[in-house]
């Protein structure tokens, strides 16, 4: 007779399945991205023909153009690391020990939508997670994030998690090992304590991640509309000519319109969906090192353990804790062999001053968010 499974369990299962639906979101979001991306081309390649266009609206279309390159550029790039994190695991296991199932098949369609989903800033600058290699770690930690909930024991790079810095949800990712540090508990009381923060963490995630579905399908519907829209210029585009100024004053101005179309349209593909930002970013730790007045007395400390204190501050967000709670997270995280090996994390770094810096962290960004 099987063992009832307990709720943490049962949870951790309910949100394993939301990471693949998100996961399956993203694909959906690459494929609609390549139609659109296509759409954004061909149009852009019928303005570079017309002549005599008045330098305001070239401007605007020059602006578009750029912030459309650059979005290709990124996703080129996460397909790349991808195949090189790929080729460096070749001969640990039939697809690589460290890279999971749903990782293998990730390919330039995928790309796109991971990069959707973090996005570009309008000057093209890459933005929240996804810097360098983490562009890399944000392929392999959405698409082959079934790895950790499977028991495959980490991704492509070991310290994928970390550099990711914590993405809506990452700690489900890795729930199973975060969990099996209850195994080392004896004492009954601390261990559902335990049990009780991973609890609330995993609804949580769960509540995040069912957001962002709704988001990703929000999105997936705008961009199959403005898709229709842009190839349906592109027709109509075709009947002007390429001199600007024999155009008729109605064709003028919906070429103008159509300025516009393409703006909106290249937002929608670069945009980051919202629901699957880092709770806790670089930025709003350097922000907790300007400000706080305690976070100066410990800069040495602070500034060492950057990384750790920014995946814990996700790991944490929202999940109020006692001292007592971080003593016990503290002995949980240095137990636990599995989890520290796979983000390689050495187990002194481990401590309840760590813990208790991201409580500070944590609550200085709750005062600043609701300034």
């Amino acid at each position: 007779m099987s063992k009832e499974k307990t709720k943490l369990e049962k949870a951790s299962e309910e949100v394993t399945l939301l990471v693949q639906s998100v996961n399956a979101k993203i694909n959906e979001l690459g494929v609609r991205d390549e139609a659109l991306y296509t759409a954004l081309t061909i149009i852009q390649n019928q303005f570079d023909l017309i002549r005599n266009v008045p330098s305001d609206t070239m401007i605007e279309y020059q602006k578009i153009k750029k912030i459309r390159l650059t979005w290709k550029q990124q996703v080129d790039k996460i397909n790349d690391d991808y195949e090189t994190a790929k080729k460096a695991n070749v001969g640990m296991g039939a697809a690589g020990a460290g890279i999971g199932a749903g990782v293998v098949f990730l390919g330039p369609t995928a790309a796109m939508g991971i990069a959707t989903t973090f996005g570009v800033a309008s000057t093209g600058t890459a933005i929240a997670a996804l810097h360098g290699a983490a562009a890399t770690n944000a392929a392999l930690a959405w698409l082959g994030g079934g790895a950790l909930a499977a028991g495959g024991g980490g991704m492509a790079a070991g310290n994928a998690l970390l550099a990711l810095a914590g993405p809506v949800g990452w700690a489900i990712a890795g729930i199973s090992i975060l969990g099996s540090g209850l195994l080392f508990w004896k004492a009954l009381s601390e261990k559902k304590r335990l049990e009780e923060i991973f609890l609330r963490i995993s609804k949580r995630d769960k509540t995040s991640y069912e957001l962002a579905i709704v988001e990703l399908n929000e999105r997936i519907n705008r961009i199959t509309a403005e898709t229709l829209k842009l190839q349906t210029a592109i027709m109509t585009i075709g009947t002007f000519g390429t001199d600007y100024n024999k155009m008729s004053e109605e064709q003028q101005y919906t070429l103008g319109s159509y300025v516009n179309l393409m703006n909106a349209a290249t937002q929608l593909l670069v945009n980051p969906i919202l629901g699957l930002q880092p709770k806790y970013t670089e930025e709003d730790f350097r922000n907790f090192l300007s400000f706080n007045s305690f976070a100066r007395l410990s800069y040495s400390y602070i500034s060492k353990n950057k990384d750790l204190i920014i995946y814990m501050a996700n790991l944490l967000y929202k999940i109020d804790t006692e001292e007592s709670d971080r003593k016990l997270l503290a002995k949980s995280f240095k137990k636990n062999k599995d989890l520290l090996k796979s983000m390689k994390i050495d187990k002194d770094a481990i401590s309840l001053e760590l813990f208790n810096k991201v409580d500070m962290a944590l609550k200085h960004l709750y005062v600043v968010k609701r300034k």
